[in-house]
């Protein structure tokens, strides 16, 4: 397991996915799997820089584990914010053109729709977002 705590913020989304990248190298992670991990990473991590602790900034932890049978990457979220759980917002209707549909929700969906598990749960006073994708 490998961890980067960082400033929440718009400018160390480039950190935070060379960070998970250069541990995906290392797995020859799947160059599709990878390009779905740095849309979820800008998704969850932007997330937490324009929310979390708004007006405010705060600290965020990025971990990452990696599990064999079958090889998988597990990417941790961590923040102190408030909590929110992204995974219950209105999943959004996308039978409609983009000028028709409300703003928000369509970075999630495609986490949850790109990932083999997306979890949230608020504990310790601590928002934990994880994903999971496998690579196999």
């Amino acid at each position: 397991m490998k961890e980067l705590t960082i400033e929440a913020a718009i400018e160390n989304i480039e950190r935070v996915t060379d960070f998970i990248n250069l541990e995906l190298e290392k797995l020859n992670c799947p160059f599709k799997a990878e390009m779905q991990i740095d849309v979820a990473i800008d998704e969850l991590f932007g997330n937490i820089a324009q929310y979390a602790y708004s007006p405010e900034t705060g600290k965020a932890t990025v971990r990452i584990e990696v599990e064999k049978n079958p090889l998988s990457v597990i990417i941790t979220f961590i923040d102190k914010g408030k909590p929110f759980n992204p995974l219950e917002t209105a999943e959004p209707d996308t039978t409609l053109s983009a000028d028709e549909r409300q703003e928000g929700g369509l970075g999630i969906f495609l986490v949850k729709k790109s990932m083999d598990m997306v979890s949230y749960e608020y504990r310790n006073y601590h928002n934990i977002l994880i994903i999971k994708k496998n690579l196999e």
